[in-house]
Order: structure tokens, then sequence, then C-alpha cells
């Protein structure tokens, strides 16, 4: 039978397992620094106004919504 230890006795099996550890404590400190950082709405709030936050942002006879509501009739 082949000899499947390396020259420093470790097999490479035993390589994998440690290479997919060490990747899966790396993916977890990338998701929780993720998780950390401060999402876009709360930046982008910050730079508005009390009463820009607060105002009616949607507008029934714009052209916009105008053209969604004849683009999608049933």
């Amino acid at each position: 039978m082949a000899d499947t230890n390396d020259k420093n006795g470790a097999s490479p099996v035993a390589d994998r397992r440690g290479f997919l550890k060490a990747l899966t404590g790396a993916s977890a400190v990338a998701a929780t620094a993720v998780v950390a950082a401060e999402p876009a709405e709360a930046q982008s709030t910050g730079r508005e106004s009390r009463d820009e936050r607060v105002k009616a942002r949607y507008q029934a006879n714009s052209a916009e919504v105008q053209n969604f509501y004849r683009t999608n009739r049933y």
C-alpha cells in the first residue's frame, strides 16, 4: 500500500481539513464585519433633514407612476 503521509507526517486528508477549518474561520470573520458595518440606508438618512425624511414621496400623477400602471395593466 502506498504511503499516504507527506514529509511532515500529516496525511492529505488532515491538510484538507485544516484548510477547510481556516476557510470557515475566515468566512465567519468576514460575515461579522459585514453585519457590523452600518447599512447604506442609515448613512443616507444622516444627510437628510427631518422635513425631507417625513415628506410624501409617492406622487400618483407623476409620469413614471402613470407609465408603470399603463404597462402593467392586466
